[in-house]
This record gives C-alpha cells, structure tokens and sequence, in this order.
C-alpha cells in the first residue's frame, strides 16, 4: 500500500517570461526575527514550466513540484490566480 506523496504547491508573480516554456516565479512569504521580533519579507525565485507559453510577466499564478524537466526546472504552473493589470 503506498500513499500518493503531496505536492508542493506555491503563489507567487510572474518575474519573467522571456525562455520558451519557462517563466520565473518570485515567491515572497514573510518571516518574523527570531530576536528582535521584526516581520521581514524573504523571496525566492522558480522556474517553472509553461507549456504553451500562456502566462505572462506581472500574472499572479499557483504553481506545483513536479518531476525534474531541466538543471533548474522542476516546477509547474497549474492556474492562473490574477491577470497582470496593464497601465
């Protein structure tokens, strides 16, 4: 019997999404110091796979852990959470 493993899931913006197939996602979560008690805003930036090259810089996106696609790539965009607003 062997229990489905749970998938990362992650929100972040749209950084980049100039490669073919792949955006960059910068990931933002807030950490609290453990001494000195101040909120700090940490970030990390994935890559992840887009197929059909959809999404777009500025889109809010969710995206999922998947198996290995590059060196970098093991991350992929699963929906669209909000459309970049145009100015």
């Amino acid at each position: 019997m062997s229990e489905a493993k749970l998938k990362r899931t992650l929100t972040g913006r749209i950084v980049s999404d100039k490669m073919d197939k792949t955006v960059t996602v910068l990931v933002e979560h807030l950490v609290k110091h453990p001494l000195y008690g101040k909120v700090l805003r940490r970030s990390r930036k994935y890559h992840a796979h887009d197929e059909t090259n959809q999404y777009h810089e500025g889109d809010l996106v969710s995206i999922v852990e998947g198996r290995p696609l590059s060196k970098t790539k093991s991350w992929v965009v699963t929906a669209l959470i909000e459309k970049a607003r145009v100015v």
